[in-house]
């Protein structure tokens, strides 16, 4: 008999715990559809890796440009180099995710299927890892993104945290430090450079193009032709 009240009490606090959360994440998320995010759980675990491996010339550089101020051919860019189905899917892509799968069955490594959306959730609000909890928490952040946000500002948060070089996040900044220019004036080449970087940015470098880089920015340009240019997600809102 003294079991019951236990389990009962027991329930009740797992499900005002995760009621708790679930307000707590999802306000949080509301908020940011309106307010520029000061910074990303990813900046600030390199932050944190730099101080406590002594790396003491790092600098992170990141500040916010919104989108009215990118030139349209960044954010085409991204879409193109990283998820073409941005504007019509709701968070992921199953398709490139069954893809993947087929290809590791059949003895290739295991390659990543994320969309833009799973990133900017991974970004903004988790750690980096390829652990089965961080991938739960990912999918569970991408579908309160994708019900509460527009994919417009899916994207325009993507563009201004994802890293684009070791310590540098974001189009505003990328596009000053490599090529000193605002990214309002970024160009199409250019701009396909930038997402050219994406898949390993500490690596790959836009400033000093790898022949990798140069084919995979070339690579991207053709397929931003392809999509119809800035107006294939022009009129997202």
């Amino acid at each position: 008999m003294l079991r019951r009240p236990f389990f009962r009490r027991l329930l009740r606090w797992v499900a005002f715990a995760a009621l708790a959360w679930l307000a707590l994440t999802w306000l949080a998320v509301l908020v940011l559809r309106f307010v520029p995010p000061v910074t990303s759980a990813v900046m600030l675990e390199r932050h944190i890796g730099a101080w406590v491996h002594g790396e003491r010339d790092f600098h992170l550089r990141q500040h916010w440009v919104p989108w009215s101020q990118v030139s349209p051919w960044a954010p085409l860019a991204m879409v193109a180099g990283e998820d073409q189905k941005f504007p019509y899917h709701h968070g992921f892509d199953f398709d490139s995710i069954h893809e993947a799968i087929d290809a590791a069955d059949d003895g290739a490594r295991l390659r990543g299927a994320s969309t833009i959306s799973q990133q900017t959730a991974k970004n903004l609000f988790l750690w980096n890892g390829r652990s089965f909890v961080r991938k739960g928490l990912e999918a569970y952040f991408t579908v309160l993104l994708e019900l509460t946000w527009p994919k417009r500002r899916i994207l325009e948060v993507y563009m201004n945290i994802a890293e684009l070089g070791d310590g540098i996040y974001g189009v505003g900044a990328a596009s000053e430090i490599y090529f000193h220019e605002p990214p309002s004036r970024l160009t199409p080449a250019q701009a396909a450079r930038l997402a050219a970087v994406l898949p390993s940015p500490r690596r790959m470098h836009a400033d000093r193009p790898s022949a990798y880089v140069l084919r995979r920015a070339d690579w991207i340009e053709r397929q931003m032709r392809q999509l119809g240019g800035p107006s294939y997600i022009g009129d997202r809102r």
